[in-house]
Order: C-alpha cells, then sequence, then structure tokens
C-alpha cells in the first residue's frame, strides 16, 4: 500500500507537460517500480487471502460452538420444563390422592357412626326388653308372695 501510495504521489507531483493535461515521467524507472509492485503484489494477496481463510475458519468454528451452547442450551431448558411439568403434575396428583383420601375417611368414619348407632340402637332394643321383663319379674314376684302371718301377741 506504501508503495502504491507512493507512485501515486510521484504522479501527481510529476512536472506537466507544456500546453496539455500529460506528465513528464522517467518510463524505465517508472515501470520498474510497477513491476516491483506487481512482484510484492502476489506474495501480499497471498497472505490477505490466507487471513481471510483464517478468519472464515475461526468464524465458522465459533458459529459451531455458539449452535452447539445454543442447542445444549435449549435441551436443557426443554429438560427443566419438563422438569417442572413433572413436578407440577405430581404436586396435582398428591392433591388429588390427599382429597380423594379425606373423602374415603369421612364416608368410612359415617359409615363407622351408622354401624355404631345400628348396634347401639339394638343393644338399648335388648336392654329395654331385659328391663321390662325385670320389672314385670319383680312385680308378679310381689304378687305371688303370701301376705305375712301376724306375729303372735303376747300376753
Amino acid at each position: 500500500m506504501d508503495q502504491l501510495e507512493a507512485l501515486i504521489v510521484e504522479v501527481e507531483e510529476a512536472r506537466p507537460v507544456p500546453l496539455s493535461s500529460n506528465v513528464m515521467l522517467h518510463r524505465d524507472e517508472f515501470i520498474d517500480k510497477l513491476r516491483a509492485l506487481q512482484q510484492a503484489l502476489p506474495e501480499e494477496l497471498r497472505a490477505a487471502r490466507w487471513m481471510v481463510r483464517q478468519r472464515e475458519a475461526y468464524i465458522a468454528r465459533t458459529n459451531e460452538t455458539a449452535r452447539d451452547v445454543i442447542a445444549k442450551a435449549q435441551a436443557r431448558s426443554e429438560e427443566l420444563v419438563s422438569e417442572s411439568y413433572i413436578v407440577a403434575e405430581a404436586v396435582e396428583e398428591a392433591n388429588r390422592l390427599v382429597r380423594q383420601a379425606e373423602t374415603d375417611a369421612e364416608r368410612i368414619r359415617l359409615e363407622a357412626e351408622d354401624i355404631a348407632e345400628r348396634h347401639l340402637a339394638e343393644a338399648e332394643a335388648v336392654l329395654g326388653e331385659l328391663l321390662r321383663y325385670v320389672q314385670e319379674s319383680r312385680a308378679e314376684l310381689h304378687r305371688a308372695l303370701p301376705a305375712s302371718p301376724e306375729p303372735p301377741l303376747s300376753e
């Protein structure tokens, strides 16, 4: 680039040809400078191309790494969301089971109260019969007793 800039400056500063827009340059010297620049350019172009290829390879590797990181992050995100749904479903199922157990416990308690009430009513009926039997037996016992004899009077 410096050599090219030097050639441009040389053309700009060259002596003008009288009555023309042309300039005077030393032809052989200028051609030698252009050839030297031409020979230097391929090496610099190869270096520039190599640098461009290296940059493109670096960008490709970086993009691939970025895609891998994004893919892993998405997979982890989906895993966490899935785990979150599983936990939510487990909590919901646990709550449903607790409600069902409470309902079953209430039903069993009410059934047990009904059975106890029935047995107590039967026991009350039996005891009522027994009390009536005892009262009738006592009444009969009192009726069947002979009147007590009068004690003898002492004289």
